[in-house]
């Protein structure tokens, strides 16, 4: 990580905190899905409108700390556009980031979603940055019902 990095890393979380982006209730969603965090009370909804097998649309609403709200934000940015497929698989690859794993064959994040790296310091904030993506896997797989990250 290069000096200074940590402080850059920060400012875009907090700006994304105040300012989310997609944060709105999507209406003609065709799926949608509640990710709840119950060691903080974190609780999201997630709304994905599809053309065909590809995201047109994608918001989410809800209420949480500085670090799920950015989540959020930055993962309705980058979805935007992807096949189910494509998103699932970014699902997955920002789960392995935040927990530290190694991504598969030199797969990697779009360079935005790298400000969450150094979230695998701190353990309990993982299920922090992951909720948003916990109910966006819900909902691309049309399972209609909370998840947690319980």
């Amino acid at each position: 990580m290069m000096p200074g990095s940590n402080a850059l890393y920060q400012e875009v979380i907090l700006e994304h905190n105040r300012k989310p982006r997609n944060f709105r209730k999507l209406d003609q969603a065709d799926r949608v899905s509640e990710g709840f965090n119950p060691l903080c009370g974190d609780h999201f909804t997630v709304w994905v409108k599809l053309h065909g097998d590809r995201v047109e649309d994608v918001s989410f609403l809800g209420s949480g700390c500085a670090i799920s709200k950015a989540a959020g934000s930055l993962m309705t940015i980058e979805i935007k556009g992807k096949t189910i497929a494509e998103a699932l698989t970014m699902v997955e690859r920002f789960q392995r980031l935040v927990t530290g794993q190694s991504l598969d064959g030199g797969a990697m994040v779009p360079e935005r979603l790298e400000v969450f790296a150094g979230v695998k310091e701190f353990p309990s904030r993982v299920k922090c940055a992951t909720l948003p993506w916990h109910a966006l896997k819900a909902a691309l797989e049309a399972r209609e019902r909370t998840v947690s990250t319980e």
